[in-house]
């Protein structure tokens, strides 16, 4: 049974403020507040927004015709056109997919999450990141970890501000997963944009967004995959991930599929 979570409408929130840059409703007006100011400065983080939400569809689409069957999606945020479970089960009916996030919002609209195929299963965990164990530990509840999961870490590492704990906490989930599982992992960079990006995020911590978050350069993003076979294109801007019609233009938004041996 899921619980009302106290929501805080005086502070920003990554998930709302990612709501809003999509086109989506649910946010307050300190969330709007936050993406209007850091959209005047620099536009292109709806760019980003969009660019990343639409590699999470490509790979989960990719994933799900590679016959993968069970997805474990850390960090979902609120929910959005085309999430993890309806694009999986389109193709995969009986997919299981679990959904873990922290923030209360999310957990209000945990419901709109839960939807599934008949043959398949979704959940959603109120947990954190930070603690993989518990999420391993709940998640085993759904997900037969005997078999391949796709483990998602879309948008999410960025706000473990410390590189050891971040590779222990990806490291810790990956050792859970058996041979033939897949980890999709996308970060923030500065490696389009410059400058102009790192003001974007001091903007965002100095005002007191929450969570604070950190960019990484796309050789450190590219540590995370150091133990896995990363499938082609490898570590890129998620725009450039296998685009579905045109000649897209990178973005500050670097990630890339990988299986483990």
């Amino acid at each position: 049974m899921l619980v009302m979570a106290e929501i805080d409408a005086t502070v920003p929130h990554s998930a709302r403020i990612w709501n809003y840059w999509l086109g989506g409703k649910d946010y307050y007006p300190v969330d709007k507040a936050m993406g209007d100011q850091i959209m005047e400065f620099f536009p292109e983080i709806a760019e980003n927004a969009r660019g990343n939400r639409g590699f999470l569809c490509r790979v989960v689409r990719h994933l799900a015709n590679a016959g993968v069957r069970q997805f474990l999606d850390i960090g979902t945020g609120l929910p959005a056109v085309d999430p993890t479970h309806e694009v999986a089960q389109r193709i995969v009916p009986e997919a299981r997919i679990v959904y873990v996030d922290n923030d209360p919002l999310v957990l209000v609209h945990a419901r709109a999450l839960l939807t599934s195929t008949p043959e398949g299963t979704t959940d959603y965990l109120d947990a954190d990141v930070e603690e993989p164990g518990a999420i391993l530990q709940a998640a085993a509840q759904t997900l037969d970890f005997s078999q391949p999961v796709a483990l998602l870490l879309v948008g999410i590492m960025q706000f473990v501000q410390d590189d050891a704990e971040a590779h222990a906490i990806v490291n810790r989930l990956l050792a859970a997963l058996p041979s033939g599982s897949y980890m999709v992992l996308t970060h923030p960079t500065n490696a389009v944009r410059g400058p102009r990006m790192d003001e974007a995020v001091r903007q965002w911590n100095e005002a007191g967004g929450s969570p604070r978050l950190r960019l990484r350069t796309p050789t450190e993003i590219s540590h995370f995959f150091k133990e896995l076979d990363v499938i082609d294109p490898g570590v890129v801007s998620t725009s450039l991930w296998h685009p579905d019609t045109g000649d897209p233009a990178p973005i500050d938004d670097h990630g890339a599929l990988a299986r483990k041996p």
